[in-house]
């Protein structure tokens, strides 16, 4: 019988860091379902960010044929030799994965993977838009985030959470939320509630798209969420209005629109026109 996790927490005496945002699950039955929403079986290799004290590396070792984890904390070696013990199919890496270079982990995982992790809130974007924007085998990444932030991820056009880093989440895939965490699931508990954010990558969307270009023109896009986008053109592209108005008219974009209200596929159809009036 597996021992709890909290036991093996208190056993070791670890007092937890906060400055690495070590917030544990132990509820089983949650961890279970994190890792079903994630969609994890027999056939995946799985890279978890932030192992913690390995309790969702557990549950993940049970469903994948390989799991891969990242954990900064060195102190959680013995924690992690414990509460893994007997799983065969997990190796745990102990470097700051915010310091690896995203291709060479592609090539170590050896083919498609999965992310699925618990991240510390403090280096979620960073870490998000890193794989979304590097990682060529990556499928899908099921992510623990702070509830606003999920909402953030998988906003809609035209609304209040709809950001730069949603259109740079839908140029490579689609996110959704999948469940809702409540912070006294924790160990210790967040002072915010969190959900889980599932983004399904989609090979060859926006195929022949030159995707750096297209971010740049997001960036510009969103650089003052309250200025129309024919002045954030202005303002990030050094345009002038001619060549801002044109560059829009040209996309079948409105003069009067604003950068929250374009879809990815509009960015990706406004970039072209940027390079279009550039290379005039």
């Amino acid at each position: 019988m597996e021992k709890p996790l909290k036991y093996i927490l208190a056993e070791h005496k670890l007092v937890l860091k906060k400055a690495f945002g070590q917030n544990f699950l132990t509820d089983e039955n949650l961890l279970a379902e994190i890792a079903e929403k994630a969609g994890v079986t027999e056939n995946d290799t799985v890279l978890e960010i932030g192992c913690g004290a390995g309790a969702l590396t557990r549950e993940l070792a049970k469903r994948a044929k390989r799991v891969v984890g990242y954990e900064i904390d060195r102190r959680l070696k013995s924690v992690l030799e414990e509460t893994l013990d007997g799983f065969t199919n997990v190796e745990i890496i102990y470097k700051d994965v915010m310091k690896e270079n995203v291709a060479d982990i592609d090539k170590f995982l050896g083919g498609e993977y999965k992310i699925v992790a618990n991240l510390p809130y403090y280096i979620t974007t960073p870490i998000v838009m890193n794989f979304i924007e590097n990682a060529e085998q990556l499928t899908s990444m099921s992510i623990m985030v702070q509830e606003e932030v999920a909402a953030r991820f998988s906003a809609l056009p035209d609304s209040s959470d709809y950001g730069a880093i949603t259109v740079a989440i839908n140029l490579r895939g689609s996110a959704k939320t999948v469940l809702k965490v409540p912070r006294e699931k924790f160990t210790p508990a967040p002072n915010v509630d969190s959900a889980v954010v599932r983004i399904d990558i989609e090979k060859g969307k926006f195929a022949g798209a030159d995707l750096k270009a297209v971010r740049s023109v997001v960036r510009a896009g969103f650089s003052s969420r309250r200025k129309m986008l024919v002045n954030n053109l202005i303002n990030g592209l050094k345009f002038t209005r001619e060549q801002a108005e044109t560059v829009l008219i040209n996309a079948g974009i409105l003069l009067t629109a604003r950068g929250e209200t374009l879809s990815a596929a509009d960015f990706v159809r406004l970039s072209e026109s940027v390079k279009a009036v550039k290379n005039v």
